[in-house]
């Protein structure tokens, strides 16, 4: 069984900088890609960014390239997203998931964390 469990959300206002931080536990998390995704009230769950399993290579969705920046220590088992320059657009729930690809799609995702809310103040 696989957990991931976030952290790090809150309110900010718009301008400023959030941390999110999703441990994980119950697999060999090196083996596997990690990506994040988040969901607003009345929309579907978007693709926000993944990053593959040595954490070479990382991928993020348009809205968010050169804001956000997505990592991997697989040392701690832990995948982070630092999120400069945050808009009021940007609030949402913001969920880890873990599978074998980095894909925009969820249903690829075999593993979710509870999610962590983000506010964005504008």
């Amino acid at each position: 069984q696989v957990q991931l469990v976030e952290s790090g959300g809150g309110l900010v206002q718009a301008g400023g900088s959030l941390r999110l931080s999703c441990a994980a536990s119950g697999r060999t998390f090196s083996s596997g890609a990690m990506a994040w995704f988040r969901q607003a009230p009345g929309k579907e769950r978007e693709f926000v960014a993944g990053i593959n399993s040595s954490g070479g290579t990382t991928y993020y969705a348009d809205s968010v390239k050169g804001r956000f920046t997505i990592a991997r220590d697989n040392a701690k088992n832990t995948v982070y997203l630092q999120m400069n320059s945050l808009k009021f657009e940007d609030t949402a729930v913001y969920y880890c998931a873990a599978g074998r690809v980095v894909d925009g799609n969820p249903r690829l995702y075999n593993y979710w964390g509870q999610g962590t809310q983000v506010t964005v103040s504008s």
